[in-house]
């Protein structure tokens, strides 16, 4: 039986893909929560990979092979989609915590798989100012 539901950022997912400090902690997480993502998560994973890659971090092999373990993965992740009703609630939310717009849309994505289902999700973040305002908007934190 799948874990209590979470909301994940792409920072978060990307210690899945790519070793860096909490990784561990991340994994950890993954095994625990069951997990769903906004649509934008793809796209800005495989930004992050291909930064990462072109930074030096990741060799050519290495990148390959994280790109092809995404789009396998991918098939099986929970999506948000990115619809007006997201896109209206994460202006909301930039307008009354000053985050970023990408993080509004994660924002707005977990708060809208609240208001559809009823299920209040953990939001996983790496991010101190992203997970000040979903404490705000009421999500409890876990990572």
């Amino acid at each position: 039986m799948p874990g209590p539901w979470a909301y994940c950022d792409t920072s978060v997912l990307a210690k899945r893909y790519v070793r860096e400090n909490g990784t561990g902690r991340a994994r950890a997480l993954f095994r625990r929560y069951r997990f769903l993502f906004s649509a934008i998560t793809p796209v800005e994973l495989v930004s992050a990979v291909r930064r990462r890659h072109a930074e030096g971090d990741l060799t050519d092999e290495r990148c390959v092979a994280i790109l092809a373990r995404i789009r396998q993965d991918h098939a099986h992740w929970e999506l948000v989609e990115l619809v007006a009703t997201v896109l209206n609630e994460a202006e909301g939310l930039v307008e009354r915590c000053g985050v970023k717009p990408l993080d509004a849309i994660h924002l707005a994505s977990a708060v809208t798989f609240r208001g559809s289902t009823g299920i209040r999700p953990a939001f996983v973040t790496a991010d101190d100012r992203q997970r000040q305002a979903a404490e705000r908007e009421g999500s409890p934190w876990s990572g």
